[in-house]
């Protein structure tokens, strides 16, 4: 079987694109590495978090010269991200959740040690910020 090196995007779709990249730029600190009326992508160490805006990506789309085509792909309901963080940026992100009145929805501590907190996004998927522990990988 060939190799895989790993998950390299992950997306989430948005009904509300200019909500979602306030939230993502603001909240989550993120920077924006490209960006149209459809989509915008954000650099994560070597992920990519991918936002699409719901129903933007149901027709085939043809990139430009002859770099090729994007299948139709989209997404419904809450979905889920995990990010990672170390055990020290835990209380900081937790005092930065609340000065954005971004409720923390859950916390679990997992039986290797590692925390995870959860809370929402405008579109109301559930993002999480885990320590090490969780994972046999992290």
């Amino acid at each position: 079987m060939p190799k895989l090196n790993g998950v390299i995007e992950t997306v989430l779709y948005t009904r509300d694109m200019a909500a979602a990249r306030e939230f993502f730029e603001s909240v989550m600190g993120f920077s924006a590495h490209t960006a149209d009326h459809r989509f915008t992508a954000y650099a994560l160490d070597w992920n990519m978090l991918l936002l699409f805006a719901v129903g933007e990506t149901s027709e085939t789309v043809q990139l430009p010269g002859d770099m090729g085509t994007i299948p139709p792909h989209d997404g419904a309901g809450r979905q889920h991200v995990a990010f990672a963080i170390e055990d020290e940026a835990l209380a900081a992100w937790e005092q930065h959740l609340d000065a954005h009145d971004i409720a923390i929805e859950g916390r679990t501590r997992w039986p290797k040690g590692a925390v995870s907190l959860y809370f929402r996004d405008p579109d109301g998927h559930l993002l999480e910020l885990v320590t090490r522990g969780i994972w046999p990988n992290y």
